[in-house]
């Protein structure tokens, strides 16, 4: 099946490799989720989401609540959430999400791996419209009705629900992320997991040599403790 297949499978992990670097960007989503709202995730969101993927990713409680105290301190750390955007090789559009203290630091970072692997730091604007942001949530399969399911959750925001494996992922619009949250939660379904992402609107079929070079960009683009997300509109080849 190839690097590709490859990459898809173990990308995921790839990006949060080592538990340190997991629990850090987790702490600045904590850290960005409080800038953002209040420190109380009854009515954040967002700092919710980040609790529940401090869950997923086995963080301790204390560490959570040590990052929630350390993000409301006076002296707390600012982080700003910033996106880059640019061309890894063969025309393949790359979105950089990044969570940073020094954003000298971060562009200097990010222009360096483009460059060094054969792709370039683009302009605001210049990527960023060719895809959608969106939230995804997932949860245990287990026995739901999966119609009934859907249409009870469209009046929450729902817009799209995939299965996998021994889960569901439920799609809707980032707008609409706070809500369909509350429309889990009110039925009581416990999210596994959940996440900000950007699909693009086409995708890019490129050669197998020519996905290694893009793979080389993002692997590299991902070791960055700024980085917290890549996306991009090359086909790797999945439904």
């Amino acid at each position: 099946m190839g690097r590709a297949f490859e990459y898809r499978k173990a990308r995921k992990m790839k990006r949060w490799a080592g538990m340190a670097k997991t629990f850090t960007r987790i702490g600045r989503e904590i850290a960005i989720a409080i800038k953002d709202g209040v420190p109380d995730p009854a009515y954040n969101s967002r700092l919710r989401m980040a609790i529940q993927n401090a869950k997923a990713a086995n963080m301790p409680k204390a560490n959570v609540e040590n990052a929630i105290k350390k993000a409301t301190a006076k002296d707390a750390e600012n982080y700003d959430e910033v996106l880059y955007e640019g061309y890894a090789p063969h025309g393949i559009a790359v979105l950089v999400e990044t969570a940073t203290n020094n954003t000298t630091r971060t562009v200097a970072n990010v222009r360096h791996v483009f460059s060094k692997y054969g792709g370039s730091l683009g302009v605001s604007g210049s990527v960023d419209y060719m895809f959608t942001r969106k939230a995804v949530f997932r949860v245990l399969k287990d026995n739901h009705n999966l119609e009934e399911l859907e249409l009870e959750l469209i009046d929450h925001g729902l817009s799209e629900l995939k299965e996998e494996d021994d889960q569901l992922a439920l799609y809707c619009d980032f707008v609409d992320f706070g809500a369909l949250q509350k429309g889990l939660e009110e039925k009581g379904m416990e999210v596994q997991s959940s996440e900000l992402i950007r699909i693009p609107g086409h995708y890019v079929k490129i050669t197998e040599e020519q996905v290694e070079d893009v793979i080389k960009l993002i692997e590299k683009m991902e070791e960055d403790d700024d980085v917290t997300n890549v996306f991009h509109n090359m086909d790797m080849g999945e439904e």
